[in-house]
């Protein structure tokens, strides 16, 4: 994929090891600098291609996962059940309105006054 001999730490170098990176990347070195630009990364330009085999072993484990029989497996969004601890909302009228502007920094009208947010 990189149409050369990678260099530098990834601890690639001989024909069989170039297989085996282009086994390994499933992400490109302009995919690495592209993700790196969406997270406001700055990246050590010498260590891309060290990153893209990286990247690209962790995505080859994960495609591994694909070969999971899943079925009978309810969808879950956390290893273990949860619960809300919260109590029910419960709709409730205000009883007094100056007790709730009382310790207001700033008020007027019956309303709280907050600073401008949106331009």
């Amino acid at each position: 994929m990189f149409g050369k001999k990678p260099t530098g730490s990834t601890g690639l170098t001989g024909s069989t090891d170039l297989t085996r990176l282009e086994k390994i990347m499933k992400i490109s070195r302009e995919e690495v600098i592209h993700v790196a630009d969406l997270a406001r990364l700055d990246v050590n330009k010498e260590l891309i291609g060290k990153f893209a085999v990286q990247l690209g072993t962790i995505l080859e484990y994960v495609d591994t996962l694909k070969n999971v029989d899943t079925k009978g497996v309810r969808p879950t969004s956390h290893a273990i059940s949860m619960t809300n601890a919260f109590r029910e909302d419960e709709e409730k009228q205000l009883s007094n309105r100056d007790s709730a502007l009382a310790n207001a920094p700033d008020k007027a009208d019956g309303n709280f006054i907050v600073p401008k947010v949106v331009g």
